[in-house]
């Protein structure tokens, strides 16, 4: 099927889906999680496919992302029922107004229409988007890249299948089959098709969307996320927390990147940090990239020019000494891509300072910037990670995927 087709078929069914009551759409998320899990072989068979064809092309954290097993299908099942069980973001009275001339003025949420999704090897992205989507009554038109291309097919497939069962229209979710260049473009210009487009990938993906669609886009994912260990940090409690934000999955877009410690502690934390960080255990040893102060007090790679504006997405870390939480500031207002960025400190007062002053989606204290997460926000799960300002911020979950309008209710007025 060519993705005009696709498109077309996606606009039919939006009808079906603008009627369809709560209950109705939850029902269809349930089936649809029982559906993915039953189809786990299938899934897992077609996944290894991708693995096999990706390695030697993609980074062993890559890989890691496109990586499916039955653990983790359980879990993109659960996600969808938990997304099933939130309340109904649809049809809420956001405001109601009477006038003067008796003119009863509501606004009302109600979903986009049909949400389209261009993302890359994530396949839990295809469950997710599917889930959120049906939920607040958008249909979904997915467009994955060609790593995950078996392994999304697999899923889609089992989840048609649920809403065929249901006799609803398979066409609620949709995968588009062409993973060329042609494909993405198509629906960045698809005007009157698609009522919102979000790409969920590396920086290159996000910045050809936000360029060159012709339909509205939302800015989502590149994370280059600072933490900066004040000089009354808890320092132990500041090693737990670093680790954690950087090794537990560094190739997500809310791992740690840069480390800014203040220059008071800089001598004892720096060396601990590294053993911390590089001990054998239950992870790869971090590569420590060095501002030129930091290069004085432990071994690791000379930092240059662009070392502060790069999302590694491994197990890289840029680390820079700086004299308080006001150069600390300025750095990240300079080098950040406004996701996530926390600050270590027992001091109330730079605390405070530093959550007002940081210009990101989610600030953080005393905590792992790995919280940016949809699941962990209790939004059940996530269509993507919002970095602009409107209409959406930070994790994007139900009331992201609604606009309003206005139903007005009269008794015969005329102006």
């Amino acid at each position: 099927m060519t993705t005009e087709m696709t498109l077309a078929a996606a606009c039919a069914a939006r009808k079906v889906l603008s009627t369809l009551t709560a209950a109705r759409r939850s029902e269809a998320l349930y089936a649809m999680a029982d559906a993915m899990v039953a189809a786990t072989d299938a899934i897992l068979s077609e996944n290894e496919k991708d693995l096999a064809a990706a390695k030697g092309n993609i980074s062993d954290t890559m890989l890691d992302r496109l990586a499916l097993t039955e653990a983790r299908i359980v879990s993109m099942a659960d996600g969808m029922r938990k997304v099933a069980s939130l309340p109904d973001p649809c049809g809420r009275v956001l405001s109601r107004t009477e006038r003067p001339n008796g003119l009863l003025i509501e606004k009302v949420s109600v979903p986009f229409g049909v949400v389209a999704m261009i993302y890359e090897s994530r396949p839990n992205v295809t469950s997710d988007c599917a889930a959120l989507a049906i939920k607040s009554g958008n249909v979904c038109v997915l467009r994955c890249g060609k790593e995950a291309h078996r392994t999304s097919s697999a899923i889609v497939s089992a989840l048609r299948d649920a809403l065929d069962s249901l006799s609803l229209p398979k066409d609620l979710v949709n995968l588009i089959e062409d993973t060329s260049r042609e494909s993405a473009t198509a629906l960045m210009r698809a005007v009157g098709q698609v009522d919102l487009l979000i790409p969920r990938g590396g920086a290159g993906l996000i910045r050809s969307c936000v360029e060159n669609a012709l339909v509205p886009c939302i800015q989502t994912g590149t994370g280059i996320c600072h933490i900066f260990v004040d000089e009354s940090a808890d320092t132990e409690q500041a090693l737990d927390i670093l680790e954690n934000a950087k090794t537990s999955r560094p190739s997500v877009c809310n791992a740690c990147e840069v480390c800014l410690v203040h220059r008071a502690i800089a001598d004892d934390f720096l060396p601990r940090l590294k053993a911390r960080l590089q001990e054998e255990g239950a992870h790869p040893p971090v590569k420590l990239i060095l501002d030129p102060a930091a290069a004085t007090m432990i071994d690791g790679v000379k930092a240059d020019e662009s070392s502060f504006d790069t999302e590694f997405l491994d197990y890289t870390l840029a680390v820079k000494v700086v004299s308080g939480v006001d150069e600390a500031i300025d750095h990240i207002l300079r080098h950040s891509t406004k996701h996530s960025e926390a600050i270590l400190t027992q001091s109330s007062e730079n605390a405070a300072l530093f959550t007002a002053a940081i210009d990101s989606a989610a600030v953080y204290v005393n905590t792992s910037t790995r919280f940016t997460d949809g699941g962990e926000f209790g939004l059940g799960c996530e269509i993507g990670i919002s970095t602009q300002k409107l209409h959406a911020r930070g994790p994007m979950g139900l009331e992201e995927l609604t606009t309003y309008k206005y139903i007005i209710h009269g008794s015969g007025q005329i102006r």
